[in-house]
């Protein structure tokens, strides 16, 4: 048997059979999507440079007009094209697209927290023991908010100052990976009356969460202290990628 030659996905390859795949010329794409035929052609081929963000917008309205484009080959085109989708989800949006399957699978981790929150720190879901755990804090509310404008943040958390910090040192490294700064910079605003965020942001600390934080926590009945372990993983599925995390913990080993 001849040996078969597999090729890694390409801009143009995946334009081509986007195109092909709904019936549609050539000419007639590159007039709706305001270019020459000839540019175009120089796209599928993969004899031009990467587009730009124009081009690609240009390309996803026109194919879209044609026939739906599907949300995991939208990504997909842009992501080929080394470009992010320009527009930033809005908390609403990325509530409605956690689904009753992610919720359940919140709910499967009981007793322990678990749950969902945005680049921006916004919690989008949460099962029963996020509020046991993080009193005053509820679904759309904005973690750093909590953190640093509730009291109840501060008798929750023993480690208070270490539990702010790694917060903005989070936050600066996803508008650093999300390449988004102007998307935050509404939030960065709010933050700021806050003195003790003014200082950790003036610092340039910056994490990825590769090891799980542990940090102590005060039950609510002001009596016993658990020391636990947050995993946090970023949500590589949905229509926008890097924007939502999941979080988790249990307790730390003695």
């Amino acid at each position: 048997m001849a040996e078969v030659l597999l090729l890694p996905p390409t801009f143009g390859e995946l334009l081509r059979r986007l195109r092909q795949g709904r019936g549609v010329s050539r000419e007639k794409l590159a007039v709706g999507a305001g270019m020459s035929v000839s540019y175009l052609t120089h796209l599928e081929r993969g004899e031009r440079g990467r587009p730009t963000r124009a081009v690609v917008e240009n390309l996803v309205r026109c194919l879209d007009g044609i026939r739906e484009l599907p949300c995991p080959d939208r990504r997909h085109l842009f992501d080929l094209a080394g470009i992010r989708e320009a527009d930033a989800p809005s908390v609403e949006r990325l509530r409605t697209e956690t689904t009753a399957d992610m919720r359940h699978g919140l709910a499967l981790r009981l007793p322990h927290a678990a749950g969902y929150f945005d680049a921006r720190w916004y919690l989008l879901a949460g099962n029963a023991a996020v509020g046991a755990l993080f009193p005053g804090l509820r679904e759309g509310d904005n973690i750093l908010h909590w953190l640093f404008g509730d009291e109840r943040a501060r008798r929750a958390l023993l480690d208070w100052d270490r539990a702010a910090a790694l917060s903005v040192a989070g936050l600066r490294g996803r508008i650093g990976r999300l390449r988004a700064g102007e998307h935050f910079a509404g939030l960065l605003a709010e933050l700021g009356r806050y003195p003790e965020f003014r200082v950790l942001w003036g610092r340039g600390e910056v994490t990825y969460f590769h090891e799980p934080p542990r940090l102590r926590f005060r039950d609510a009945d002001g009596g016993s202290v658990r020391a636990l372990d947050f995993h946090i993983y970023d949500v590589d599925s949905g229509s926008y990628p890097g924007w939502v995390h999941f979080f988790g913990a249990g307790p730390a080993p003695e």
